[in-house]
Parts: structure tokens; C-alpha cells; sequence
């Protein structure tokens, strides 16, 4: 029983065998098919559907592997220099002082701008219009949002206790209207006694 092997496994084999003298990456498989087709090796009829077609219209430049020249050299430690901008240094005593505040950021919008940026916003402002210290300069701001009606808490301070609010915001809606009725109520009674 006869085997007859497909130009491809033919191919694998004889890749295969120059692996050890020559390696795969010299030639191109065009040169590899013609040379197997010029020993007999490939007959004609086995010859690949793409070989006229290769043979007549060659690429201008032959595909060939060309290994990567390599240096055996030291590479030197770039030292990268640190990025640090005056306003991240506002930004960091912003955060130990104020935290991130009550509320998260609210990324989806595109023109969000946070409590901080808005405080570093108004601090460079304010910088570059006076000549008071950083620490000053940094109440300023906080007193500036807090005219915008911005208000900013201190990071671990305590709410203010219920003594000190004014006893008005004390009031509850429904003791509001309670009183309110009754109000209502003693003047119509006042009304109905002094008609005759």
C-alpha cells in the first residue's frame, strides 16, 4: 500500500530535517516549495494553488525574517522626577482638614467640580491678589465658600450641639400647625363674642 504524502507534510518534514543544520528563518517558503519542486521532491501536480500566482507576481520586497539586533549594554536607572504642582499641596492640607465632605463626587456630570476644587479655585485667587501667609490665605477661602454657601466641615468635628441652635429651628412642623390653628381658632371666638 502506497502513501502519498500532501505538499504540506512534505513540507513539515523538510522544515523539520533543516531545523537542525539550518533554521526556518532563512528563505521563504516560495524558495522552499521551488527548491523542493527543482528536486523532484514536489512533483508538478502537487505543486500549491498560490505558487503561479506568487511566481508571477513576486512581492517587491521578500518577506524574510530579520532577528532583532540586541545590545549586551548596561541600561542606565532613568530617575523619573516627581510631578508636584502648588495646588496639591493645598489640595492635601484641603483633605486633613475638610475630609472628602458628607457627599461623594458625582462623576457622571461633565461639568461636576468638587468642594475642593472649588476651595483650591478660590484660594489661588485669592493668592494672587494678596500677600497674607498660606495658613491665612487658607481660612480666607474656607470663609469665601462659606459666603458662596458652601459649608465645610471639619474632618472628625462634631455637629453642633441642639443647646446652642436657636430654640425657632427647635420647632417642629406639627406643633407649627397646631398653634397655628389654635391662633386661628381664639380669633374667631374673638370675633363671634364681640358681634351683637
Amino acid at each position: 500500500m502506497s502513501h502519498r504524502m500532501s505538499v504540506l507534510e512534505i513540507l513539515a518534514s523538510v522544515t523539520t530535517a533543516m531545523a537542525g543544520s539550518r533554521l526556518e528563518r532563512f528563505g521563504t517558503v516560495f524558495t522552499r516549495v521551488r527548491d523542493l519542486m527543482r528536486s523532484a521532491v514536489i512533483k508538478p501536480i502537487e505543486k500549491p494553488i498560490w505558487y503561479d500566482v506568487y511566481e508571477a507576481f513576486p512581492p517587491k520586497r521578500d518577506p524574510l525574517h530579520v532577528k532583532p539586533h540586541t545590545r549586551l549594554v548596561t541600561k542606565k536607572q532613568e530617575t523619573v522626577s516627581e510631578i508636584f504642582y502648588r495646588e496639591d499641596e493645598v489640595r492635601a492640607k484641603f483633605y486633613v482638614k475638610y475630609g472628602t465632605g458628607p457627599r461623594p463626587l458625582d462623576l457622571s456630570k461633565s461639568n461636576f467640580v468638587s468642594t475642593c476644587q472649588r476651595f483650591v479655585d478660590q484660594f489661588t485667587e485669592l493668592k494672587s491678589h494678596s500677600e497674607l501667609q498660606d495658613s491665612a490665605l487658607f481660612e480666607e477661602a474656607g470663609k469665601a465658600l462659606l459666603k458662596e454657601g458652601i459649608v465645610l466641615r471639619r474632618k472628625g468635628a462634631r455637629p453642633v450641639a441642639a443647646e446652642s441652635r436657636d430654640p425657632v429651628l427647635e420647632l417642629k412642623l406639627t406643633d407649627m400647625l397646631a398653634e397655628q390653628q389654635s391662633v386661628s381658632a381664639d380669633s374667631e371666638e374673638s370675633t363671634d363674642t364681640n358681634t351683637p
